[in-house]
């Protein structure tokens, strides 16, 4: 098994684009281990070890083809998530070489040594920590930039990177987009239009920098400009003509919305060009696609014919991505009782309230929000998913705030962020810091039980699940009676594990909570007895500009109410710190500081 996975690895095209270096260093790793592999496969070890390794070849293989297979222009954009991936995958692979005893193994020495030698460098790739191409990102960055004319320099640069530097590169990359947009089931991380957009500017760029050939070659050009051939991709499969307003089935495939309402009104329960059973009659839209026709038209010279409809219409067409027909049948879709196509209706809503207002006030006077508040009960984790993303997406329109506290959702909020699945507790602690923008809804949202399962999420969550709970406790504390409730849960202990943990991730959240939870009583008496004195000063002496400042300010409200406090943190080491801290830190914190230094000279006079 690894062995084969290691040949597959091998006959991988030759790695393109941003992700190139990464590709080629991880395949080139994976082959020098093949002699390890045959001498597997030829001696039948087949223990967890083995097994284990062969996990860790597969996963390195299908990150592999994913990259290949992928949108080099996402792949710039959002680089991070995949050099975490390169580097989860060089240490799954390095965690079963340190336990599969190879050195046991008879095998020539030379073997030995080589393969030692890559465990090593798969050590050295899983610790490492890869930059992205700062260059590149200054590229883009100017490259998308909507208030300036791109340089065509900066362009070449692009092009020469994500190496897209034909026609056919473009195509794929179009293909690419597109079948990530279907995977994904909408808009993968809200970067859509200014992917379609770079797209559009290296094509151009693209055609521009192609040599010419003769005046016949020429000639022949400006008539293929005049009379296009409409790629495939952009033909309805049913009426094969230009789509102007392209959906996606649950087969995944695309069609124009005129012509599958009209087969699926038919009667039809299957997709007309696979085949295959649908599993929804629901119709999500590709936007990605309907970016690139409009792109490929204006550079034709081609114009999308309009949709014929009465001014209201044409009016709500114009404010959001569908049509008072379209919401209508969304909400009907909400009230049945088919589970299917709850969970697909609601997903669309998701989507669509993450676009743009305008779709968030259409939504919400459709009468989606008492919908998908009573889908926040559904007993499917993914209709649950995605009816509390919608109504997070919808609680960004300030309007929207009240129609969802009037709809009872809170209690049903905070149930889902005690029972959901991870994503729908991130999700759910995400809406309920949107709502407690408004300072009355801080009150109903402490009062309805949110904070004890904020601070399970605190401590057990995902990285964002964390920083989503903690921004939520935070803006809930500021009202007096979440603080006492805070405290009464059991927060403080918590925070202080996270100051003293640097590799957790989370100090600035809890010097951020402690800061405002020492200005409650209650909340200073329990930090005091948390043994705080020596972790605030280390964060006093070495912390960022902000963490110096909070740190300060919770050292502050410990010496201001307690004298053995004051004297503790001049034992510490603290007054040297708090002096460079009044000189150079932040206006707050050179206040703090100077406080501080002020009761120490006192308690050194009593």
């Amino acid at each position: 098994m690894p062995a084969r996975v290691a040949a597959e690895i091998a006959a991988l095209p030759e790695p393109r684009g941003p992700m190139r270096r990464l590709c080629a260093d991880l395949a080139r790793r994976v082959r020098l281990l093949a002699p390890l592999l045959h001498h597997l496969q030829d001696h039948h070890h087949q223990d967890d070890h083995h097994r284990d390794l062969a996990d860790a070849l597969a996963a390195a293989r299908d990150l592999l083809r994913a990259v290949h297979d992928g949108s080099k222009i996402y792949q710039a954009m959002r680089g991070d998530g995949l050099l975490d991936r390169f580097a989860s995958v060089n240490r799954q692979i390095q965690l079963a070489l340190d336990d599969l005893p190879y050195h046991t193994f008879d095998m020539p020495e030379e073997v030995q040594e080589q393969v030692a030698l890559v465990h090593s460098q798969f050590k050295r790739a899983a610790t490492r920590t890869d930059t992205p191409d700062t260059q590149l990102l200054k590229d883009l960055a100017s490259a998308l930039a909507a208030d300036k004319t791109c340089d065509p320099a900066v362009l070449t640069r692009i092009s020469h990177k994500l190496q897209l530097q034909t026609m056919a590169d473009m195509k794929k990359e179009s293909v690419a987009l597109h079948e990530m947009v279907i995977s994904s089931g909408g808009e993968p991380d809200g970067c859509v239009e200014e992917m379609s957009s770079l797209l559009k500017k290296l094509k151009d760029c693209v055609i521009t920098e192609a040599p010419s050939t003769d005046t016949l070659g020429t000639r022949s050009a400006s008539i293929k400009h005049r009379s296009p051939i409409i790629p495939d991709e952009f033909r309805c499969p049913i009426s094969l003509e230009l789509m102007q307003d392209p959906v996606i089935v649950s087969s995944g495939q695309t069609y124009e919305r005129s012509c599958i309402q009209k087969w699926l009104d038919s009667g039809h329960k299957t997709c007309p060009k696979t085949q295959q059973p649908l599993s929804h009659t629901s119709l999500t839209p590709n936007f990605v696609l309907k970016s690139l026709i409009a792109q490929w038209c204006e550079a034709n010279g081609i114009e999308l014919p309009k949709n014929s409809a009465n001014s209201r219409d044409k009016k709500a067409v114009k404010s959001s991505d569908y049509d008072h027909a379209g919401l209508v049948s969304l909400m009907n879709r909400l009230r049945s009782g088919n589970q299917d196509e709850q969970r697909a209706a609601a997903g669309e809503i998701r989507l669509l309230a993450k676009r743009n207002v305008h779709n968030r006030i259409c939504i919400a006077e459709a009468g989606a929000i008492p919908l998908l508040v009573n889908l926040l009960s559904s007993s499917d984790p993914r209709t649950q998913e995605h009816a509390v993303t919608a109504l997070l997406n919808l609680s960004i329109h300030e309007n929207n705030k009240a129609s969802i506290v009037g709809s009872h959702a809170i209690p049903k909020i905070v149930e889902v962020l005690k029972t959901g699945s991870m994503e729908a507790r991130e999700n759910a602690a995400a809406t309920l810091f949107s709502l407690s923008v408004v300072d009355e809804n801080k009150v109903t949202i402490g009062a309805a039980g949110a904070i004890p399962p904020l601070i399970n999420l605190l401590c057990d969550g995902s990285p964002r699940g964390k920083k989503d709970a903690a921004t939520a406790i935070f803006n809930l504390c500021i009202y007096q009676g979440n603080k006492i409730r805070a405290v009464k849960a059991g927060i403080i202990i918590h925070l202080m594990n996270f100051l003293v943990d640097p590799t957790g991730g989370m100090i600035d959240e809890a010097l951020t909570l402690l800061a405002i939870l020492a200005g409650n009583p209650e909340g200073r008496a329990v930090i005091a007895k948390s043994e705080p004195i020596p972790p605030l000063v280390e964060v006093i002496k070495t912390g960022s500009p902000r963490n110096r400042e909070n740190a300060a300010a919770i050292l502050w409200s410990l010496c201001s109410t307690d004298v053995d406090q004051t004297r503790a943190a001049k034992v510490v080491g603290a007054e040297d710190a708090l002096k460079e801290l009044s000189e150079s830190g932040t206006d707050r914190a050179k206040r703090k500081a100077s406080s501080i230094l002020e009761l120490m000279r006192q308690a050194e006079e009593e």
